[in-house]
């Protein structure tokens, strides 16, 4: 059986934890901000920021615990180590998002049939530091986002909460200007809808990766057509392709050849193999099982 290992790893861990470490720091002091806030005030957008932010605080700490975990070294016990333990976080995070989000839309229906006079003045302040310090948290994370599952998913739970903080706002000024208390219980519900939209895509994409789905950018059939050109590959079987993190995609396969080839020469073709499916294909894990002559099921998929 033949397998390799690319291996990629990031250097940039202990800065990772750093900033997360900040923005957690920066939403406590935001959600006790406005918990105080919203209950002197009467304001329900300012309490359901509130909430976002504490869910925030909450998917932050597990964010970072992940981040920790992951760095772990494998062991006998752990062959993989922790390097799901992101993608994990990534999926309990896009969870509180929606579950958050559920609870906003029946605090606001609530409030919207029972409109309530609001102290305008400190939900713009609140409303000012809560967008201040977000944006701060955002711009800590952008950089990690765009390449960790773990880390967009915390990344897009600060910049909703910002985008929140800015609906607050507006909702203070036309509350203090124009006394529009109704449009407290409209931007909440707008905030609501808005987390379900992003927090129902990172579920999704975290999911299909804890369930070991083939990587959407991958087409199983193309792999086995290519590697069928090979004037020694008589077939190739029972394939999977998965995701162990963002970082690693995994082939497993079973090829029956046309002779008897000696090891030495399996080795070549298996150097020829590794060469396509990572340039071709970005799959970097790869574990072949040589066959000739063997009965068994010569179908694509087979059910384990």
């Amino acid at each position: 059986m033949g397998h390799h290992h690319s291996h990629s790893h990031s250097h940039g861990g202990n800065l990772k934890g750093r900033n997360l470490l900040i923005s957690i720091l920066l939403n406590i002091l935001i959600t006790t901000a406005q918990v105080i806030g919203g209950i002197v005030s009467g304001s329900l957008s300012l309490l359901s920021d509130a909430l976002h932010n504490f869910s925030d605080v909450l998917s932050l700490v597990i964010s970072y615990i992940a981040s920790i975990f992951a760095r772990k070294s494998a062991s006998k016990h752990k062959t993989f180590g922790y390097k799901r333990a992101e993608i994990v976080a990534a999926f309990v995070n896009a969870a509180t998002l929606i579950i958050v989000a559920i609870i906003l839309i029946f605090e606001a229906i609530e409030r919207f049939q029972n409109p309530q006079d609001i102290e305008s003045n400190l939900v713009i302040w609140l409303s000012l530091l809560g967008i201040t310090a977000n944006g701060l948290s955002v711009l800590l994370l952008k950089k990690e986002a765009n390449s960790n599952m773990n880390m967009k998913s915390a990344y897009l739970h600060l910049f909703t909460d910002m985008l929140a903080s800015i609906a607050v706002l507006v909702g203070g000024l036309l509350m203090k200007y124009y006394e529009m208390y109704w449009v407290d219980s409209v931007l909440t519900l707008a905030i609501a809808v808005y987390l379900i939209f992003v927090g129902y895509d990172l579920l999704k994409d975290s999911f299909k990766v804890l369930m070991l789905f083939t990587p959407e950018d991958i087409e199983v059939k193309d792999i086995v057509k290519r590697l069928q050109k090979h004037t020694l590959i008589k077939n190739v079987h029972h394939v999977h392709v998965w995701q162990l993190n963002e970082e690693e995609t995994h082939l497993e396969a079973h090829i029956d050849f046309y002779k008897d080839i000696s090891l030495s020469e399996f080795d070549k073709i298996l150097n020829e193999i590794e060469e396509i499916l990572y340039h071709e294909f970005d799959i970097n894990h790869v574990n072949i099982q040589p066959e000739y002559g063997k009965c068994d099921s010569k179908d694509i998929i087979v059910q384990d």
